[in-house]
């Protein structure tokens, strides 16, 4: 019932709301289990399954049409971006069973990190923190703290590295 009920909450007085009423749909989720940190700006076309099973922390951003299927347990930290088109999949089917049973896995995505445009997160991924995935990268193992990913699947591009903030 309560599945239902956010399904109809999601379609209608979250997705309608306009841009800048971050506020509403922060409280909306929180209505529906979701933890959420200060100042956290979720588009009004972001999709979330379970609201229960997320948490994003203070200061973080989800883009227009990021997807967070939360089978399992979704840990967003602070200050991170999980950016537009973007699809966090924390359940899937096991191939190996005969009636295709679904199994779920959390995501974490560490503060500082950057899972950028059209990236496609496996189940029971951590994003490491402060690391970038870059644009439709598909990310199936765990990422290292400060390093730059694309591909897919996604391997280590580089390093990122800090710039003293601009006063």
């Amino acid at each position: 019932m309560v599945t239902q009920l956010w399904w109809i909450v999601q379609s209608t007085l979250f997705a309608c709301s306009p841009q800048f009423l971050y506020g509403w749909r922060n409280w909306l989720l929180r209505q529906f289990g979701a933890r959420i940190g200060k100042d956290v700006l979720v588009r009004p076309s972001v999709r979330i399954t379970y609201p229960w099973k997320v948490s994003i922390g203070d200061r973080s951003w989800i883009g227009d049409y990021a997807e967070l299927y939360s089978l399992g347990e979704i840990e967003i930290g602070s200050d991170a971006v999980v950016s537009q088109y973007a699809y966090l999949c924390t359940g899937s089917h096991d191939h190996r069973s005969v009636a295709f049973d679904i199994y779920a896995k959390p995501i974490r995505v560490e503060d500082e990190a950057w899972v950028a445009s059209g990236v496609l997160v496996h189940p029971g991924v951590t994003i490491g923190r402060g690391s970038v995935v870059a644009a439709r990268s598909v990310v199936m193992r765990d990422t290292e703290p400060y390093k730059i990913y694309a591909g897919s699947p996604a391997v280590i591009r580089g390093d990122r590295t800090l710039r003293e903030a601009q006063a």
